[in-house]
């Protein structure tokens, strides 16, 4: 198992892969078509997409959270 303190890594990695996986397909899809090697072609673009999308993650999220701070209304302390 690994150890929580990692917990914001493996967040990322797991969302970069499944967004730059999805995102990647319907890229992929719109620039060739339903060709016979569309599968290949998909995943050589996710692969080269994640190792973008990862870092992006890592460097990005902390600004998503404040701005998401800043938009939605904390609930009243009781």
């Amino acid at each position: 198992m690994i150890p929580a303190r990692y917990a914001h890594f493996v967040f990322s990695l797991i969302l970069s892969g499944i967004m730059s996986f999805l995102v990647s397909g319907v890229a992929t899809y719109r620039a060739t078509g339903l060709v016979e090697d569309f599968p290949a072609l998909w995943a050589a673009s996710w692969l080269s997409s994640w190792m973008f999308a990862y870092p992006s993650v890592l460097l990005v999220a902390p600004l998503a959270r404040r701005v998401t701070n800043i938009l939605v209304r904390q609930p009243a302390a009781q």
